[in-house]
């Protein structure tokens, strides 16, 4: 069970890699890991900067769950 965690995890790593230098491309209509954090990041609701909260959680979770031993 370990062994198929660890390779759905570099399945994962990989097609992320793979986007990522698709998007790096010349011409290329899909937008890297820098556009789409700047993206999230500018999203308001009114006064609340829902996207820069949605984006704490999400690095708070990930540390929980694989940084926190």
């Amino acid at each position: 069970m370990r062994a198929l965690a660890i390779g759905g995890f570099l399945v994962g790593l990989a097609l992320f890699g793979l986007v990522e230098w698709l998007a790096r491309r010349e011409g290329s209509r899909i937008p890297t890991l820098g556009e789409v954090c700047a993206y999230v990041l500018r999203y308001e609701v009114g006064p609340v900067p829902v996207g820069r909260i949605g984006m704490f959680g999400f690095w708070w979770w990930v540390g929980w769950h694989f940084l926190a031993r």
